[in-house]
């Protein structure tokens, strides 16, 4: 069989229940993490609350019936963790892939290593997931599928490890900060130092390359689809909603970006993500993206536009 998006890796299944290999598995995860890997009971509530998803805000969640709102905060939680288990799969990939790309001998060992620690996250990630996810229609893990498969090692140090990693570390605090179940929020606290060395190192490569032409169009064109993902404000959230809710007219999804202050929550992203492209071999990139105001955050009509675009398709 011939997967899609093989570096990845989000299409390959999981072993059958107890394979003859989970045994070694299992023990090597163990031997990283000092203890053995338990499948972790899920909480009867979700793991974030509405507060952190802006949804405290909303009239039509506060409306809904406390079964309703339950059902939109378990979703919501549950999205989360579903992209930070195909995230930390992609990140297996990309390592195996790096590894290969390596031009000294130093740095393969830096991306088997890298490697491990993705692996070992993916394997704690998966404890608290009820089942594995399939397949995900989600756009941006679509965009980090497609990203992983370039041969660009320029393109896949800036975006994997300077920006996505970076970012990835802002991410993983709040969602370790916010959490409701201490086990879990413990557990993204705990992938931040690594991470970091992740993004490091990713850094200090990238900054050392000399970006050819060809490179630096290819960059800004997968950073401006990148950054218009996150312009567009919360849409999983909006998404959810309408899930459990039924069909929104755009008049209604307006409102809620608006409760949302997707203006605000968007802006801050970007901010934070304009401050990770630093390199001074990527001023031209960020030039460039600027020029296509590629840092400022959509309206909250143009959010319900895209979200109307994006059921329709």
């Amino acid at each position: 069989m011939i997967f899609a998006h093989k570096t990845a890796g989000f299409e390959l299944p999981s072993w059958p229940k107890a394979h003859k290999c989970d045994r070694l598995l299992s023990g090597a995860l163990k031997s990283r993490l000092g203890k053995p890997l338990q499948p972790t009971e899920p909480p009867e509530f979700p793991y974030w609350d509405a507060a952190y998803f802006g949804l405290d805000k909303v009239t039509i969640f506060r409306d809904a019936t406390p079964d309703e709102q339950q059902q939109i905060l378990h979703l919501c939680s549950q999205e989360l963790l579903a992209e930070a288990y195909f995230i930390e799969k992609a990140g297996v990939g990309y390592m195996a892939k790096m590894t290969l790309m390596a031009e000294t001998t130093q740095e393969r060992m830096l991306y088997a290593m890298f490697g491990a620690d993705e692996a070992t996250h993916l394997g704690q990630i998966i404890s608290f997931l009820p089942v594995e996810p399939a397949a995900t229609s989600d756009k941006f893990l679509q965009l980090l599928s497609e990203l992983v498969e370039t041969e660009d090692k320029s393109l896949l140090l800036f975006l994997m490890q300077v920006v996505l990693e970076g970012w990835g570390l802002t991410h993983y605090r709040s969602l370790a900060k916010h959490c409701r179940y201490p086990g879990l929020g413990q557990m993204f606290y705990n992938f931040l130092q690594e991470e970091s060395r992740h993004h490091a190192a990713g850094e200090m490569i990238f900054t050392e390359t000399s970006l050819s032409i060809a490179s630096e169009h290819a960059i800004i064109e997968a950073l401006t689809l990148f950054l218009q993902m996150v312009q567009a404000g919360p849409q999983r959230v909006v998404a959810v909603l309408e899930r459990v809710k039924g069909h929104l007219s755009k008049a209604q999804k307006v409102k809620i970006f608006e409760e949302l202050d997707t203006e605000a929550h968007s802006g801050t992203r970007l901010a934070v993500l304009h401050g990770l492209m630093q390199p001074p071999n990527a001023r031209g990139i960020v030039a460039e993206l600027k020029q296509r105001g590629a840092f400022e955050p959509f309206s909250p009509s143009q959010c319900a536009a895209l979200s109307e675009v994006a059921v329709s398709g």
